[in-house]
């Protein structure tokens, strides 16, 4: 199997994308690891299995329609699979495979389609104090743009997802590429303050321009370091509720076709009309309530180079 992901908008190719099917219903609450969960469960709002698996269909419509091969996992019982960022991610052509929560270990395993396609020496796999996620990890040409969580706040925080053992995986594994790793901002309670994952804050789409959330950095040097790379112009400034409702985790089909959700009207608007960027709007409100969206869904496997 060919793999190269090299940044987040050249031409998809082939990607696999989560499934909603038999996802487990509501957990309890002591069994989730974020704030906009239980938020969603104590109101009684949690999402239902048909509205996900109506919403990850919708988005696979549109993959589909653009040509790229969509890939899904087997179906394990009673098991959330819809977030499939979280369990591995590619760089360049490795196949990384995360260090996953013990609770959802049993994900990499539906999709041994893909992995038993690969040879050994495609698959890294993170020393064991080496916690990093693909929602935290974004390839963007030379650079590798890590969100993480120093100590204490790792310890700390649920939340927290990427330590610095992952981010010195990260340089080591890949010592051709420069990395950017920036502290994000957590909280365990509170999902408006809370940068879940590097991609809950910052997004780049087109081929030089991004959509950014100032709050969900620890240190304004690291959000200033973003904005003077691509440029203010080149800026979409989302607002904390915006944060709150996923409006950065959009996914780039190519780099002027972006999928993005109905509700995102904002940035929607500025994508098609400032950008000049073709918007597939797809329903994902539901998905949302779970803290992730539509790049948390994915992940790809093969760009085009180029």
């Amino acid at each position: 199997m060919n793999l190269y992901i090299n940044d987040e908008t050249s031409r998809l190719k082939k990607v696999i994308l989560g499934i909603g099917n038999s996802f487990g219903g509501t957990p309890a609450l002591e069994d989730t690891y974020d704030p906009k969960s239980k938020e969603y469960i104590l109101k009684g709002k949690f999402p239902i299995e048909k509205d996900i698996v109506s919403e990850m269909e919708a988005f696979a419509a549109v993959l589909v329609k653009h040509g790229v091969e969509v890939i899904r996992p087997d179906v394990i019982e009673n098991y959330n699979q819809v977030f499939a960022r979280d369990i591995s991610f590619v760089i360049d052509d490795k196949f990384i495979k995360t260090n996953m929560i013990e609770d959802r270990a049993r994900e990499i395993e539906a999709i041994h389609s893909v992995t038993d396609q690969l040879k050994p020496e495609q698959i890294l796999i993170p020393p064991i104090d080496a916690k990093i996620e693909g929602g935290d990890v974004m390839p963007w040409k030379e650079f590798l743009i890590v969100g993480y969580s120093k100590e204490p706040d790792f310890s700390n925080y649920t939340v927290s997802r990427t330590n610095e053992a992952g981010v010195e995986f990260l340089r080591k594994s890949f010592p051709h590429k420069k990395i950017r790793a920036f502290e994000l901002n957590k909280s365990d309670v509170e999902p408006r303050d809370n940068a879940l994952h590097l991609d809950c804050c910052f997004q780049p789409v087109n081929k030089h321009k991004a959509i950014l959330y100032k709050g969900g950095f620890k240190n304004i040097e690291d959000y200033e370091r973003i904005v003077n790379y691509f440029g203010e112009e080149n800026i979409f400034e989302i607002t904390r509720e915006e944060m709150y409702n996923m409006n950065s985790n959009v996914f780039s089909i190519s780099p002027d076709v972006v999928v993005s959700e109905k509700n995102f009207v904002r940035l929607n608007n500025h994508m098609r009309n400032k950008w000049g960027m073709t918007v597939e709007e797809v329903p994902y409100a539901e998905i949302s309530k779970m803290e992730g969206l539509l790049r948390c869904s994915t992940m790809p496997l093969e760009r085009e180079t180029k």
